[in-house]
């Protein structure tokens, strides 16, 4: 089992897993001793409704969203989902929030991507008003507010947005970090004056194999995920940014096979979890000792070796 002072995560929906299927391995996640289910929220499922589910299938886990998009919802509604979480979990609910990108936002749903951080952070004012039974602004006042507090943990990737999570958050949720930009992360937090018991969390691909196996899939998955322009901002301030030059300049030519073939190896190394379970552990435990207080697991394998994947990575 995990101790107390370090957490373990699952996330969920799990991949190449229908939700109707999900129960079996939430359930062996939590006899194998994770603490914590957490949400994601792209092209799947919305962040809310699994974990309404997994409130139901688990006795004692927390559950965080992780994270849900501020800008495709309105405030009194994300207030109104994360008090019914709070409800139906017992109190087991943790807020995770984010700006999302821009793709997200402005392609997928044809809203402004604008003042990101401007809008998490009058987010958070309005929800720690709204969530603790108070009359928001605008008028909207909960029917019945969460019995206790809700924490909020902020999606950041660089500096402004992990000084925000600092300012008015209880962690940061972060994701896609090489091993090597931990410090960097670290820092920043440490500078801005994060304290004790503040939560930084990472969300870790773990696909078991050995390079020829894992190669075309952890590939594609990095140069479609670091052409997002908050992604790449994002490896650039890390100082990657010569690094992905070429992938940026494919993937924005729309030759997705010469991204892939452009993404560099050593750091999609330095960022994937991969190998046998013991190698995978071993470099979850290196995060670990560097800082991340939350390593959040999404296993991918097949659907029948999922649950056996959760077991061998168990705290």
């Amino acid at each position: 089992m995990a101790s107390p002072s370090q957490r373990w995560g699952l996330t969920l929906p799990l991949p190449g897993t229908t939700l109707a299927a999900s129960r079996e391995p939430v359930e062996r996640a939590e006899a194998a001793g994770y603490t914590d289910v957490w949400s994601g929220e792209t092209n799947g499922p919305d962040g809310f409704t699994p974990l309404t589910l997994a409130s139901q299938w688990t006795k004692s886990a927390r559950l965080g969203t992780g994270v849900v998009g501020v800008m495709q919802r309105g405030r009194a509604l994300l207030a109104q989902e994360a008090a019914a979480l709070a409800d139906a979990s017992g109190g087991r609910f943790v807020l995770g929030i984010g700006a999302s990108s821009d793709r997200i936002i402005e392609g997928w749903n044809g809203m402004p991507f604008e003042r990101p951080r401007g809008r998490v952070s009058e987010t958070i004012d309005y929800l720690r008003t709204v969530l603790a039974g108070e009359r928001g602004e605008g008028g909207f006042k909960l029917e019945t507010a969460p019995a206790s507090e809700v924490p909020i943990v902020v999606a950041a990737l660089r500096g402004k947005m992990l000084e925000l999570a600092v300012e008015k958050g209880d962690g940061a949720m972060t994701n896609f970090l090489p091993l090597s930009g931990l410090p960097q992360i670290a820092g920043q937090l440490e500078g801005a004056g994060a304290p004790e018991g503040f939560e930084l969390l990472c969300r870790f691909f773990c696909i078991p194999g050995e390079r020829e196996q894992v190669e075309p899939l952890a590939r594609f998955m990095f140069s479609s995920y670091i052409t997002v322009p908050v992604y790449e901002k994002y490896f650039r301030w890390l100082g990657h940014g010569e690094k992905i030059d070429e992938m940026v300049a494919a993937w924005a030519a729309k030759d997705r096979r010469r991204a892939a073939e452009a993404a560099p190896w050593e750091l999609i190394e330095d960022t994937f979890i991969f190998g046998s379970p013991e190698q995978m552990k071993e470099r979850l435990r290196a995060y670990v000792e560097g800082g991340i207080t939350l390593p959040v697991i999404t296993p991918i394998t097949t659907p029948e070796a999922t649950g056996e994947l959760i077991e061998a990575l168990a705290p």
